[in-house]
């Protein structure tokens, strides 16, 4: 009985990691200066993953390079996510300074949320740090609103 319980309690700690999901909030880091760029809050609706910026630490009233220029904050800039593993793929991710779409694909690492914005087999990945201190204005869950594109 001790031997079960000891190896409860060592994997216990990997089976709780494995099981984090990539909902939640999330700080975007700004790739020329490191600082905080934006919350990110990433959610699942009808099995899919999508992500809205929530917060903009600089710019405030920052608009998307979209034909309606949208404000960022309260844009989806992630959509249509599915999970394969441990990872979510097949989905887009929307750079709003330039208005280009990107593959996306995104995973965790612990703390961390890793995305990788990618065309054909080249890309790049940004880290997001869990943000647990966001206060949303709102409680109720959202609903996609996928951006007009060019």
């Amino acid at each position: 009985m001790k031997k079960i319980l000891f190896l409860m309690m060592m994997f216990l700690p990997c089976m709780v990691w494995a099981s984090d999901g990539v909902e939640g909030y999330w700080t975007t880091i700004d790739d020329e200066t490191n600082t905080p760029k934006s919350v990110v809050q990433i959610y699942e609706y009808q099995g899919k993953i999508y992500g809205r910026v929530v917060e903009l630490f600089q710019n405030k009233e920052a608009v998307a390079e979209l034909p309606d220029k949208p404000l960022i904050k309260g844009l989806d800039v992630i959509w249509d996510m599915e999970k394969k593993k441990n990872k979510y793929t097949n989905g887009k991710i929307l750079d709003p300074k330039t208005g280009k779409v990107y593959a996306c694909d995104l995973w965790r690492d612990g703390d961390k949320l890793i995305v990788r914005g990618k065309i054909a087999f080249l890309g790049r990945n940004q880290t997001w740090e869990q943000n647990t201190t966001f206060e949303p204005e709102t409680t109720e869950k959202p609903v996609p609103k996928k951006p007009r594109l060019k």
